[in-house]
């Protein structure tokens, strides 16, 4: 399963950037570039589950595999939810499961340089690499943004 690498320099402080990636509402004005009504549900602390829904509540389910604030933080991607069912253990999704996503957040030229590593798994490689340049300019701009 190839791994997939973006970054950007966003011309904040890494707590700024971190708090405004990860947390209502600003989690849900960036990551609409992924999918308009995106929203999770759970909490983002080492080793507790998260749900990553889509507005009809289809998605995936994950748990936070490492969080160090404003360091790093590692998603990592269990299984799918359709119809209000989670699926982890079906040969589609033991085919790519686990896949983790991966946020580092350091300090660079008086701002934060965020990269983000995520497996990808299928047919979403394109899409990936079309969209999550937009999510991150997205992420950018709101963080840029004074307040």
């Amino acid at each position: 399963m190839p791994t997939l690498h973006f970054d950007i320099h966003i011309a904040a402080p890494r707590e700024r950037v971190w708090r405004t990636m990860l947390y209502t509402p600003t989690y849900e004005r960036w990551t609409a570039t992924f999918c308009e009504g995106s929203r999770y549900d759970g909490s983002w602390e080492a080793g507790t589950p998260i749900r990553f829904l889509g507005p009809n509540g289809d998605g995936m389910v994950a748990e936070i595999a490492e969080h160090r604030p404003a360091e790093f933080v590692s998603i990592r991607h269990l299984g799918t939810i359709s119809n209000g069912v989670e699926d982890t253990t079906s040969e589609a999704v033991r085919a790519w499961a686990p896949c983790f996503e991966n946020y580092s957040f350091t300090d660079e030229a008086g701002g934060t340089r965020l990269r983000v590593d995520c497996d990808v798994f299928g047919s979403y490689e394109d899409w990936m690499n079309q969209t999550w340049p937009k999510a991150l300019q997205a992420l950018k701009n709101i963080c840029e943004t004074p307040t």
